[in-house]
């Protein structure tokens, strides 16, 4: 659990926090809520958030799912392993202790954004645990977050920069973290003030920006991971945001990987369709439970 001085400053009613103990070496502790009852549904959420990231869908759907939304590995309030790597493999594993820790099966992946390409290729790896995969806005395109605003390209460029890149990940103020994520929205409403209050505490936990920086390092392998995309066994349906920072051409290139998909467009959406639109995905999770 979270020590108090590290505690979640958002509480998701009906939901509790528990870890996945550490494996040792470079798999450390994992930690995910729980809400719900019913089939199990596991969210995986976005680059630079956490599980609070579905605050607003868990209460939607936890009269039909039992929820298991996860902090993916040194995120949210998931262990830092110093050393560690944040490449896709590595994040893919840490969902896939949870599906087989947990011992879940007929299992209900969705993913936003990074957490949406986990959903495909963890899906690929254990088609007997999983019923099926919603892939919302997947992040497997050049650019990425950089295409949110000039402010974003040069915040990541200069977190990416040999050198300095670290001092600068680790320097995060409120205004640059509440644009660049405004730029992932059609509605900019939709970011609360305290959930980039929590996103901020989040990211003055030692070894953070560490983390942080590693992970925008990971683009290449989140898009070297579409070739995975074909060995998917379950249904997929993707949904896109009308405003994501994917192009309809990436958009394509997906649906030609998966060509037996569902496809869905939210109009005026972003990126953030958790946090714009969870009652989209509500409906689409909720019809078919």
């Amino acid at each position: 659990m979270p020590s108090k001085e590290s505690r979640p400053t958002i509480h998701i009613p009906g939901t509790t926090s528990h870890t996945i103990r550490s494996r040792g070496g470079r798999e450390g502790e994992l930690r995910y809520l729980k809400a719900g009852t019913g089939a199990p549904l596991v969210l995986l959420h976005t680059v630079r958030t956490q599980a609070e990231h579905f605050r607003h869908l868990i209460p939607l759907i936890a009269d039909h799912y039992t929820v298991h939304a996860l902090d993916l590995p040194g995120m949210g309030y998931s262990e830092i392993v110093p050393g560690a790597s944040y490449d896709e493999p590595a994040m893919r594993a840490g969902v896939e202790r949870l599906l087989t820790e947990l011992d879940l099966s007929d299992v209900t992946l969705v993913g936003e954004s990074m957490g949406a390409v986990l959903a495909l290729t963890t899906a690929a790896d254990l088609p007997e645990r999983v019923r099926r995969v919603v892939a919302v806005n997947t992040y497997d395109f050049r650019g990425g977050i950089a295409r949110s605003s000039l402010l974003a390209r040069v915040v990541v460029s200069g977190v990416l920069a040999p050198g300095v890149g670290p001092v600068i990940a680790g320097v995060e103020p409120r205004p640059a973290l509440r644009a660049i994520l405004q730029g992932g929205l059609g509605d900019k409403s939709a970011l609360r003030e305290d959930y980039v209050e929590e996103l901020l505490q989040v990211g003055k936990r030692p070894g953070y920006p560490t983390v942080a920086r590693a992970v925008y390092q990971a683009l290449p392998s989140l898009i070297a991971a579409r070739s995975r995309y074909p060995e998917v066994k379950a249904p997929v349906h993707l949904v896109y945001g009308e405003k994501d920072w994917s192009r309809p051409s990436d958009r394509e290139a997906d649906r030609r990987l998966l060509p037996a998909a569902d496809f869905t467009q939210v109009p005026k959406a972003g990126h953030f369709i958790a946090l714009e639109r969870p009652d989209v995905l509500a409906d689409l999770l909720n019809t078919v439970a």
